[in-house]
């Protein structure tokens, strides 16, 4: 069986990330982004996991994703049921899982061929 790498022209994949940002294709953000395909937005939650309001979510949810995946910064941590309401209106799921883990399990299903969202949290320096 023959392997090889598979190509995914234009589509954004997580680079790197390390304490107080991530990369994506190679651009350094150091502010929290929601990925998804091919669209990036760099003032996701700008305030913090203590910040985060159902706004947010909407952004989420209104991606058009089948999976939508919540990266929560250093250690997993869960929003309150009542910021989901925008993706449970439309049916949609999240996944919560610390930022390194939400990386990583986009990238997968982004080379899958998934459509997937990621909101990644990077807090703001104390």
């Amino acid at each position: 069986m023959k392997l090889h790498l598979a190509q995914n022209a234009g589509l954004l994949t997580f680079s790197s990330h390390g304490p107080g940002y991530v990369s994506v294709n190679g651009t350094r953000y150091e502010g929290s982004v929601l990925v998804c395909g091919r669209d990036i937005v760099t003032d996701w939650a700008p305030n913090g996991f203590d910040g985060l309001d159902a706004s947010q979510f909407e952004r989420l949810a209104n991606t058009g994703a089948e999976i939508v995946l919540f990266g929560s910064g250093e250690r997993q941590r869960f929003p309150s049921p009542e910021l989901l309401k925008p993706l449970i209106a439309q049916g949609i799921g999240l996944e919560t899982m610390d930022t390194k883990a939400a990386c990583r399990t986009y990238n997968i299903l982004v080379a899958e061929g998934r459509q997937v969202a990621c909101g990644i949290l990077i807090e703001p320096a104390a």
